[in-house]
């Protein structure tokens, strides 16, 4: 599997995730969130670490600049969302907003990013990045919590209703 293969993958699983939660009842939505906010900080880790270094030695600046942008605002969701219990009337509509700011992430890095680095990058250099975001991402899920590390960050913008 090479990096965007595994990026694409991921993608896939955090839309699966996002429909579990939209049908999800009270008693399940706190797991489902919390898988989300896990996969969602894996993901957003791993690209800035491994992937858009080596992508943006490639001259798709815009593209990573945008894309980094968005992570932020995906972390700030993330988290103003995991201050608020999913029973709070808040947390649907924060979750929506998350949902699209993630869609149009996702869009963007299909139909923008990943095509020009399919021509910049040879199959065997995505395969080295897919190994390190790999090495990475268990190195992040083994410490427990990957969402921990985007709490911080919501305590200081989150203003729960």
């Amino acid at each position: 599997m090479d990096a965007i293969d595994m990026l694409e993958e991921q993608h896939a699983d955090v839309e699966d995730l996002f429909e579990e939660l939209e049908s999800a009842g009270a008693a399940d939505k706190q797991d489902l969130f919390d898988e989300l906010a896990d996969q969602l900080t894996v993901h957003t880790l791993i690209e800035e670490r491994h992937f858009y270094p080596a992508v943006n030695a490639r001259r798709t600046e815009d593209i990573v600049l945008a894309s980094l942008d968005q992570h932020r605002s995906i972390k700030q969701l993330l988290g103003e969302l995991l201050q608020l219990d999913p029973s709070n009337e808040a947390f649907d509509a924060r979750l929506a907003a998350l949902k699209q700011e993630v869609e149009h992430h996702v869009r963007e890095e299909e139909e923008e990013l990943f095509p020009k680095v399919r021509k910049l990058l040879e199959k065997k250099q995505l395969v080295a990045i897919a190994e390190e975001m790999i090495v990475t991402g268990e190195s992040l899920l083994d410490a427990g919590d990957p969402r921990q590390q985007v709490r911080q960050q919501g305590e200081a913008t989150a203003s729960p209703t």
